[in-house]
């Protein structure tokens, strides 16, 4: 039987597996609307979004100063938690996914989001059985992903060029390299394209495209 390209594949969740970057820009311009901001476009978020979120807080004009990131954070993530079902899984997700594991390439997911709900999520649209682990973080601020993939990556034991991170930001090919995996991105999410060509790793339009680049048999 032949080999697949990689053993593992570790799955970011927003933006990636999830669509809702379109969500995200709904409820910032929300958010940005009640403090008389101007609001964004999707092309703007996609430039602006990126690790740690307070940056990305202070791009848009927020002064911490004046109200303090916990503040205008939890409002965000109040509004995202009440509509967090209206954001549909990415074209494809569970044919990838399953064709994925009929290929004998095991899988995770590791995200910033915070553990309880991303739990919820994932039970929510029926994916729990394709994850060895669902790993996100213990609130909601959402610093990174690097330790947390760094305990999971000693746990799988797989040699160099054997685990494969897929993602749809700049944050997840910084973390795909400090963890040691290979990088893959996706263009469907929270960054542009041309901001992720710049980090010199496999870039698609589409989860679909994974199954031909990460099942490939050699």
């Amino acid at each position: 039987m032949e080999a697949t390209r990689y053993k593992h594949i570790i799955w970011d969740w927003n933006g990636t597996l999830l669509d809702d970057a379109w969500l995200c820009v709904d409820i910032m311009n929300v958010v940005l609307s009640r403090r008389k901001m101007p609001v964004i476009s999707l092309r703007q978020y996609q430039e602006l979004f990126d690790f740690p979120v307070v940056d990305y807080y202070v791009r848009l004009g927020f002064d911490f100063e004046k109200e303090s990131f916990e503040i205008v954070g939890t409002e965000f993530i109040d509004y995202y938690e009440e509509r967090r079902h209206e954001a549909p899984l990415q074209k494809e997700v569970k044919a990838v996914l399953r064709t994925v594991r009929e290929a004998g390439i095991t899988q995770s997911l590791l995200s910033a989001y915070k553990q309880s709900t991303l739990n919820e999520l994932v039970a929510y649209h029926r994916l729990n059985d394709y994850f060895l682990m669902v790993m996100g973080l213990d609130n909601h601020y959402a610093h990174s992903k690097v330790e947390i993939g760094k305990a999971w990556m000693n746990e799988l034991h797989y040699g160099p060029h054997e685990v494969l991170f897929i993602g749809d930001t700049v944050h997840d090919h910084e973390v795909a390299e400090a963890i040691g995996a290979d990088c893959l991105l996706v263009t469907s999410g929270h960054h542009r394209r041309e901001k992720l060509e710049e980090c010199g790793v496999p870039v698609l339009s589409s989860i679909c495209d994974v199954v031909d680049f990460a099942v490939m048999k050699y």
